[in-house]
């Protein structure tokens, strides 16, 4: 794990290493992060060529951890390792992040939002209980007459 960004990727993002002390994680090396005790910000970003949203989350991240004074370290998955963990906390929006508390999953916020809808929905997970993560669910119908009811 790294706090070094690696060479090939925008400067903006590159950044929350440096300012943060973030560190940048794949998919096998996030699993050893998160179970660290408390508090966990994991930023799942895309290419911002296609998501233009995400430098903007790379610009949001450290002004909420100096509004949160740094009560959560901060984990970074570019692209490939954002895609391969997004069914597990069943993210569905560009940008995102999660809250873990202990490596438990406790929220996540998907999407740009303002300002202070950033401050209250942070502050609302640093004091929520661990719960299970969504899924990526898949729609389930059920055809036929038995749907109607159990038929014996």
């Amino acid at each position: 794990m790294t706090a070094t960004a690696p060479p090939s990727i925008h400067p903006l993002i590159g950044r929350l290493g440096t300012a943060l002390d973030a560190r940048f994680l794949d998919a096998r090396q996030f699993d050893a992060w998160t179970p660290q005790a408390g508090h966990a910000l994991a930023v799942f970003l895309e290419d911002p060529v296609l998501h233009r949203e995400t430098l903007d989350l790379a610009v949001i991240v450290p002004e909420l951890a100096r509004a949160f004074a740094w009560r959560f370290r901060v984990g970074v998955l570019l692209p490939a390792p954002a895609r391969s963990l997004q069914a597990r906390y069943g993210l569905r929006r560009w940008p995102a992040f999660v809250v873990l508390r202990d490596g438990a999953y406790v929220g996540a916020v998907e999407g740009l939002r303002n300002w202070e809808e950033y401050l209250q929905e942070v502050e609302r997970l640093l004091e929520a209980e661990p719960t299970r993560p969504p899924t990526i669910g898949v729609a389930v119908k059920t055809a036929g007459a038995a749907a109607a009811g159990c038929a014996s």
